[in-house]
């Protein structure tokens, strides 16, 4: 489903230690020139996003990323995200875009997973 382009938005989990410290990571990172808004899923806006997504991604529990109009979850949100990071980080893209689907959505399940167990969740929710 292709959704009306306003902006481009990455959606991720608000209470998740992990979530929190990549937001931080990418806009650090990025570059100005790319607009990349970070919201939580838990947020109305969040659920209003999802909400207007194929019925399949609604309810992936996962991270999400809509660009220029188009939605993506896992690891094919996951590796988009470098499109918005400085020439040294955007330059991973074509690389890690090889690795075969299935395995990298594997490896995103893995880490989904256990991401609370190893990271502290943050004392409050503050997305850059």
């Amino acid at each position: 489903m292709i959704l009306e382009k306003e902006r481009d938005v990455l959606l991720l989990d608000g209470d998740c230690g992990l979530c929190h410290r990549l937001a931080q990571f990418i806009n650090r990172r990025r570059t100005q020139e790319l607009d990349l808004e970070f919201r939580p899923i838990e947020s109305e806006e969040g659920k209003k996003l999802i909400s207007n997504l194929p019925e399949k991604q609604q309810n992936a529990d996962t991270v999400y990323l809509i660009r220029n109009g188009k939605s993506y979850i896992r690891s094919a949100a996951g590796i988009r995200v470098l499109l918005y990071m400085k020439w040294y980080w955007k330059i991973w893209f074509p690389i890690v875009w090889v690795v075969p689907f299935p395995f990298r959505d594997i490896v995103y399940r893995l880490i989904a997973k256990f991401r609370h167990r190893i990271f502290k969740p943050p004392s409050s929710c503050v997305f850059p």
